[in-house]
């Protein structure tokens, strides 16, 4: 790696037992992110805010703090979604970004409308999942959200994490109502 290519924010990194975010995997992550957003996701690098948000890194001793990355995360996913927002409005216009956001709501809010407890697909008895009362709880906040504009940001959202619990709901399907109501946010703000 040159110098020009050396990632330009560094972290924190983890002591002791404490486990961190892999450093050359954010690294490598981070340079990526710069070169797209640089590019204006033009070329095989393009990302959008969704591939930001859907970032995984591994866990080890002597990684970068988790939650120092996070936040620049999250920073990062902002400065995507406001450029995808930009760029829609420029090829569609207004009304067609804001159909396409009230769409993506619409479907969201159709599935937080589903009685307590039957909101998402739950996993077999044997198996963890989402606890159910802690989903159905955000749930209630992010329809009220959706349906009144209660307040709500998307660091409360992307904070948000639940306990495990057998026959509890199915992971992924919540995660991508997480993900679609932070879209929506990034959307209108």
């Amino acid at each position: 790696m040159t110098t020009s290519e050396t990632p330009t924010i560094t972290f924190a990194e983890t002591h002791g037992s404490v486990k961190g975010y892999e450093k050359r995997a954010v690294d490598a992550f981070l340079l990526r992110a710069r070169h797209a957003f640089e590019e204006l996701g033009a070329g095989p690098d393009g990302m959008t805010s969704a591939d930001v948000r859907q970032v995984a890194f591994p866990i080890v001793r002597h990684g970068y703090v988790i939650s120092a990355v996070d936040a620049a995360l999250g920073r990062i996913e902002d400065a995507f979604a406001a450029r995808e927002r930009e760029a829609a409005v420029a090829d569609g216009g207004v009304h067609a970004w804001v159909g396409l956001t009230r769409e993506t709501a619409q479907v969201v809010l159709d599935r937080l409308s589903r009685p307590k407890g039957r909101r998402f697909d739950r996993v077999g008895g044997l198996r963890y999942g989402y606890r159910i009362d802690e989903v159905d709880l955000v749930a209630d906040k992010l329809a009220r959200y959706l349906e009144t504009g209660e307040s709500l940001s998307v660091e409360q959202v992307r904070g948000v994490a639940f306990r495990m619990q057998r026959g509890g709901y199915r992971e992924v399907q919540v995660d991508a109502v997480l993900d679609a109501v932070i879209e929506v946010i990034l959307a209108v703000a």
